[in-house]
């Protein structure tokens, strides 16, 4: 089964980690949060608190088979430190599974890896995603290359925990 790095910090869409990861670890798979410090807690934009398992400087993407980058400010944060984007660029420069909902694709903008793809977010990053060499899709999910699995809100939340496990089992 795989190992699922979450980066993740303050202000991300609760429902944006909470629904994936009970998706991910129902099927067998574990799921590990990753933020600046290995211990600490964190509060989503609805209130929910998470631990973190590991600070970025404790791991390697080599210790994971997939990404996960959950919405809200989170994202806008991360990508702030550049540790968080060249962890996040190692994924998509080494066609492991990435998963991005809402502004979780702001940390694969940041690394510079979606020239040429296709993909979607949250209303106010299209434009950003067209700059980044995104060919836009208004759809609840989309899947390029059958490595990226992007959704645009947690109203797309059953297409994207369906389409990421898909992409998991191959």
């Amino acid at each position: 089964m795989a190992k699922i790095a979450a980066l993740i910090t303050n202000l991300f869409e609760d429902s944006e980690f909470t629904e994936p990861a009970k998706a991910f670890e129902d099927a067998g798979h574990e799921v590990f949060t990753i933020e600046k410090e290995e211990g600490v807690e964190i509060t989503g934009k609805k209130g929910g608190t998470l631990t973190i398992n590991y600070g970025i400087d404790d791991v390697t993407p080599e210790d994971f088979d997939a990404l996960l980058l959950p919405g809200g400010f989170s994202p806008d944060l991360l990508r702030a430190d550049d540790r968080f984007v060249e962890f996040t660029k190692a994924f998509m420069d080494n066609k492991k599974p990435v998963f991005a909902i809402c502004h979780g694709q702001q940390l694969l903008i940041s690394a510079k890896s979606l020239a040429g793809r296709e993909a979607t977010g949250y209303k106010s990053i299209i434009v950003d995603l067209e700059n980044a060499g995104v060919k836009f899709r208004d759809e609840e999910v989309v899947v390029c290359q059958n490595q990226l699995v992007t959704s645009r809100t947690p109203a797309d939340m059953i297409a994207f925990n369906r389409e990421s496990l898909r992409l998991l089992e191959e």
